[in-house]
């Protein structure tokens, strides 16, 4: 495979990723929780409207990926960490439901490696094998 298809593969997988955070974080922040705490609900439309965020940041790494490292990084260890404490509630607490499962699998598996394959294509790039 050439660092060129690779690099659109990159892309592509960063571009449909990025369709969760926004649209999960998008119908939280307009939706709410649907009934309960009004301070939980807020709470709630806060982090969604976080979440939603992380997903515009994404796609604004998209034209330039191969240059953006550290960004993608920075973006990716917030997501990592609550990955951790997600799966620490699953243990300490209780298993959630099947949503929260992906959500795990989303957060400790898919991003880094995104960030990975990330830095891979960085190195191609900075090394003019293009």
């Amino acid at each position: 495979m050439t660092p060129a298809l690779e690099r659109r593969l990159l892309q592509a997988c960063i571009a449909i990723g990025g369709c969760v955070p926004v649209f999960a974080g998008g119908a939280g922040m307009v939706l709410g929780m649907g009934q309960g705490d009004l301070s939980l609900d807020s709470h709630f439309r806060y982090l969604s409207g976080l979440l939603f965020g992380i997903g515009i940041a994404f796609w604004y790494a998209i034209p330039a990926i191969e240059a953006r490292t550290q960004y993608v990084r920075l973006l990716c260890l917030p997501i990592v960490i609550g990955g951790f404490a997600r799966l620490g509630a699953a243990v300490f607490v209780g298993v959630p439901k099947t949503g929260m499962l992906l959500a795990i699998v989303m957060e400790l598996i898919v991003t880094p490696g995104l960030c990975l394959w990330q830095s891979r294509i960085a190195k191609l790039y900075a090394g003019k094998h293009v």
